[in-house]
């Protein structure tokens, strides 16, 4: 937690190095770690840490007072280009000679991809080309097309975080105190990993699914309404406390299976 006008890199070293020791406490292997990071935090700092732990990174740079027109030229010289539609062409490709903040020392490459739009999606001729310019810092060595899907790829943490507002009724925090608001957040958390473990754990158990599921995961709203809403009958008797549930209930395997793994 923070105030919102905070800057977001203000503490992002100190919190990426916690982190990365709550890593090493779990056992895992800081080579296996990869940190995708956004414009905000391009630091020579946090880049000068990562690799000195050893980390594979990927950073999207800020271009600051760079100029469009040169990546647009670097790129049709030495990057390779394709054209998913007509008045659209996209290069990708990496430039070495680009230094960190002046450290020649980081073996750091910068993955570029600049896209050249003379037609726009509408069919409309542009009198002006328009340029887009993304350029990521890596450490790895695969090719521009891999380092720049795997970027693409953390935005899945953006659908968790609309489900933890959304599903999870978390869209406002209620307090105006940041203590009180960080302890809410940690219970939201728990509340947020556990609903998750239930929705993945069933997502394996597919002879008792009622249905086939062709995704990878469920939102928490569904595991909500499947398996936390699910109706049933509390009876107390001989001093026990059992559950009922109806004769044609489509859950209730999924259910009882969960209850016996966690339970």
């Amino acid at each position: 937690m923070r105030p919102g006008s905070q800057h977001s890199n203000k503490g992002a070293l100190e919190f990426i190095r916690q982190c990365l020791d709550m890593a090493e406490m779990l056992g895992v292997d800081l080579k296996n770690v990869l940190v995708r990071l956004d414009s905000a935090h391009d630091d020579a700092e946090i880049i000068e840490e990562l690799l000195k732990r050893g980390v594979a990174f990927i950073i999207k740079r800020n271009l600051r007072k760079e100029s469009k027109e040169q990546w647009l030229s670097l790129a049709r010289r030495v990057g390779e280009a394709q054209k998913p539609r007509r008045g659209k062409t996209v290069f990708t490709g990496e430039a070495s000679h680009i230094p960190v903040a002046g450290r020649e020392d980081f073996p750091v490459f910068a993955t570029f991809e600049v896209t050249e739009r003379t037609i726009d999606k509408h069919g409309q001729d542009l009198l002006i080309p328009d340029i887009e310019v993304n350029t990521f810092w890596t450490n790895l060595p695969d090719d521009a097309a891999t380092v720049i899907n795997l970027y693409h790829a953390h935005g899945t943490s953006e659908q968790y975080h609309s489900e933890l507002k959304s599903d999870l009724s978390f869209e406002r925090m209620p307090s105006g105190k940041l203590a009180t608001n960080s302890l809410l957040l940690l219970l939201a958390m728990l509340a947020f990993n556990a609903l998750r473990l239930l929705g993945q754990s069933a997502l394996k158990m597919k002879e008792a699914l009622p249905r086939k599921f062709k995704v990878q995961r469920r939102r928490l709203r569904s595991v909500l309404q499947d398996l936390v809403y699910i109706a049933c009958k509390r009876v107390r008797h001989s001093n026990s406390i059992f559950l009922k549930f109806g004769r044609h209930c489509p859950w209730f395997e999924v259910f009882r299976q969960l209850h016996i793994k966690f339970c």
